[in-house]
């Protein structure tokens, strides 16, 4: 090897991890995740198609027709029934509920399937006509992008796209669910 060789290496090695450091502390420094100011649940409840979403330990056997159902309980709780068609052609099913956080306008809930187990479920973005959603976490770790219909017109996904990416959410990780054999996914790439 040769001196000039070893010296680019050694200092390359150097500033690797200045270089992970920057790219760590920006991610710290990104604004906190906010919700849309508040949801009127009687309209929000009710059928939401998936039309993309991170990848999920527990969305492992999902391979399309994913949709979440959601009904207002008596006792101001929300039902939640997730559905998925699994690689067999089964669906797979899984029950639970949601309560809305006091002084969040509806738009924070805690969500159980297994008490006394919970998980955020943030609207972080809403049409004004409730035709799509988008659902994520404090933490940026869960994103759900939701419609009324199986598939969600361009300029309506584009808009629900750009709800999450002002959230400081990636898109690059974004995987998107076949609903009756179609995607929503952008030929742009967006």
């Amino acid at each position: 090897m040769s001196t000039r060789t070893f010296l680019t290496r050694l200092i390359a090695a150097a500033f690797l991890p200045l270089a992970a450091a920057a790219t760590l502390n920006a991610h710290a420094k990104q604004p906190p995740v906010e919700t849309v100011k508040s949801v009127e649940l009687d309209r929000y409840v009710g059928k939401w198609y998936e039309i993309a979403n991170y990848p999920m330990f527990f969305q492992r056997k999902c391979v399309g027709d994913t949709t979440a159902q959601y009904a207002s309980l008596p006792d101001g709780k929300v039902s939640v029934v997730n559905r998925c068609r699994t690689e067999k052609g089964e669906f797979d099913e899984a029950e639970g509920e949601a309560t809305v956080v006091k002084g969040s306008g509806n738009a924070k809930l805690e969500v159980t399937f297994f008490k006394p187990f919970s998980g955020d479920y943030w609207i972080i973005g809403l049409d004004p006509q409730y035709r799509w959603a988008v659902v994520g976490a404090p933490n940026r770790k869960y994103l759900w992008i939701l419609s009324r219909t199986p598939s969600l017109p361009a300029d309506q996904l584009k808009l629900a796209l750009d709800a999450a990416r002002a959230q400081g959410y990636t898109l690059e990780e974004l995987r998107y669910t076949p609903q009756e054999g179609k995607t929503s996914e952008p030929a742009n790439g967006s």
